[in-house]
């Protein structure tokens, strides 16, 4: 089985913890980088004009991404990781996956917050896109060995 290790990360923290899940599974990695890169400004959720407080509150927005995957038909399962925005997916997640045929492929999600569990933000996916098979989901801190992060994809 042949995976793919997909993310998004404004920060870098969901970065270090999507390269530990490839190394730990020998996955490759696929970073869901937006064309205009999100400044500190953009990411300040206490301002009610920031870039971030608008996506997230335009249920229609859809960042554009700056590459594409290749060669997606050759991997079975994907994985996709995100900081958690609004106690969901931030809606470059939804570009991601209305420009990219994952149908027919297992889909697992993680995401990497301070306070939010991962469910909602999984719900969220699987009630937007019903067709795709969605396994499992998990909050992930970065402090995770090799071996947990390999048992959770198992």
């Amino acid at each position: 089985m042949k995976s793919l290790i997909t993310y998004f990360s404004a920060s870098g923290v969901t970065k270090n913890v999507a390269q530990n899940l490839a190394k730990a599974i020998n996955a490759d990695l696929f970073e869901i980088e937006p064309v205009q890169k999100y400044t500190d400004a953009d990411l300040d959720w206490t301002d009610k004009t920031s870039r971030t407080t608008l996506e997230m509150a335009d249920k229609s927005s859809r960042p554009q991404i700056k590459n594409k995957v290749q060669n997606l038909q050759d991997y079975d399962s994907v994985v996709i990781g995100f900081p958690v925005w609004w106690y969901t997916a931030p809606t470059i997640i939804n570009t991601f996956i209305e420009e990219n045929n994952l149908e027919g492929k297992n889909i697992y999600v993680f995401v990497t917050s301070g306070g939010s569990g991962a469910e909602d933000s999984f719900n969220h996916l699987k009630a937007a896109y019903p067709k795709l098979k969605f396994i499992a989901c998990k909050r992930l801190r970065g402090n995770e060995n090799a071996q947990q992060l390999a048992e959770w994809i198992k």
